[in-house]
């Protein structure tokens, strides 16, 4: 470990003789009273950054990213020869961001403190960067899971589970989404503007990464048994929910959109039977009677809301940058204004209010009894309340644009 050490510090002397303002590469690795771990770790990133200086002629530096560690850790890995930088937010995701934020370097490796990951894959991973990646996973399924390395849930339902519902919902094509050893670019670090301080900030550098597009690529990566002699840091359940909380709630395509369209799909189909019955164009016994009216409405002013909910998720995460605008939302941008959600809204208020009042007048002609057949008063009630919805929602639109008329950011607005 000595020589190591030496040979670590004369590496920095040697790059500040011949101009060398700053590494090439840092490795972060988060660290919560590690020190059983330290020593395996930062010797095998040591390993890594000569086989990067001697195969790829990067220089490079370990970064310690510290999470309130009790136990010595943060003495350990200075006297190691590691830069530790203090990180006060708790948590996985939060360490890492910290760690990340504080990198010299232009490319970025990280993984776990624990001895679970071999840092020498990173350079793999380094020469894919180098190539013009933005970001490179590792693919512990094709390089190889030590046994004990990996709860049987966690390698045949969570990890699985998760990518796949990744990959439905952003078409990232990773085959690993929840590899902690991964590399990354320092510009498209702070691009993605990450913020999960959990186990989800795993998941969520792949979404963000998908959805602006970055070029990603994928190496093997091996997976062996933590050196800790205690329970891991990882909550199977709970960061599982975690992950996939975050799938939803940066995909308001699948849990807006999809939802809504159908929701209105059917509303469209019960009303156009019932109104076929109610005018006669159709005959016999109806599929949906007239109760199902009720159904009818409550689906297409929840569809409508689910819709508007849709766009403003997506013009959030556009305004944001971390989410590039939908090719035909950016066609049709022009029409995304206050007042036209205002004109629209108020429109179809008044054809619901005069679907009213048809109602009411023949409800009075009739000596103001039951109505036998709803579904008139219900069509008008979803009509006016849906307009009423584009008026609120308009509003909302113009909030999230930074209250602006226009409501659809402008081209520019992602990718900052």
């Amino acid at each position: 470990m000595d020589l190591k050490r030496f040979n670590y510090t004369e590496i920095l002397e040697r790059d500040a003789q011949r101009g060398a303002s700053s590494p090439d590469v840092t490795i972060v690795m988060p660290c919560l009273n590690e020190i059983e771990s330290l020593p395996h770790c930062i010797a095998n990133a040591l390993d890594a950054l000569a086989l990067i200086r001697t195969e790829l002629g990067m220089s490079g530096e370990i970064v310690i990213a510290d999470n309130g560690s009790t136990d010595g850790s943060q003495a350990l890995a200075t006297d190691l020869g590691a830069r530790v930088v203090p990180v006060s937010r708790r948590g996985y995701g939060a360490a890492l961001i910290g760690g990340c934020e504080a990198a010299a370097g232009r490319y970025i490796i990280m993984g776990d403190c624990d001895g679970s990951y071999n840092f020498t894959e990173g350079v793999a991973m380094i020469a894919k960067l180098d190539e013009g990646f933005e970001l490179c996973m590792g693919n512990r399924f094709k390089g190889g899971i030590a046994p004990g390395a990996m709860p049987w849930k966690n390698r045949h339902i969570g990890n699985p589970g998760l990518t796949g519902v990744l990959n439905l919902f952003f078409r990232s094509g990773i085959g690993d989404a929840h590899c902690g050893l991964r590399g990354i670019r320092k510009e498209s670090f702070t691009r993605l503007n990450l913020s999960g301080s959990g186990m989800e900030f795993a998941s969520e550098m792949v979404i963000k990464a998908a959805l602006l597009k970055l070029r990603i690529a994928e190496v093997p990566a091996t997976l062996s048994p933590d050196l800790r002699d205690r329970a891991p840091h990882l909550r199977p359940w709970r960061d599982g929910w975690r992950h996939l909380r975050y799938l939803f709630m940066l995909s308001p395509t699948w849990v807006f959109g999809v939802p809504s369209l159908m929701a209105l799909m059917l509303s469209a189909v019960i009303f156009g039977v019932g109104l076929g019955y109610y005018t006669n164009v159709l005959s016999g016994v109806s599929f949906f009677g007239t109760s199902w009216s009720l159904v009818a409405g409550f689906l297409a002013t929840t569809g409508h809301f689910g819709l508007i909910m849709a766009v403003a998720s997506h013009f959030y995460g556009v305004n944001r940058g971390y989410r590039l605008m939908r090719p035909t939302l950016r066609k049709y941008a022009g029409l995304f204004t206050l007042e036209a959600m205002l004109v629209s809204g108020i429109a179809a208020m008044m054809i619901g209010a005069g679907g009213l009042g048809a109602v009411t007048f023949g409800w009075s002609q009739g000596g103001f009894i039951a109505l036998d057949n709803p579904l008139p008063l219900i069509l008008s009630a979803a009509i006016g309340a849906i307009g009423l919805q584009n008026i609120f929602g308009g509003f909302m639109l113009a909030i999230i644009a930074g209250h602006e008329s226009q409501l659809a950011p402008p081209s520019g607005a992602a990718g900052g």
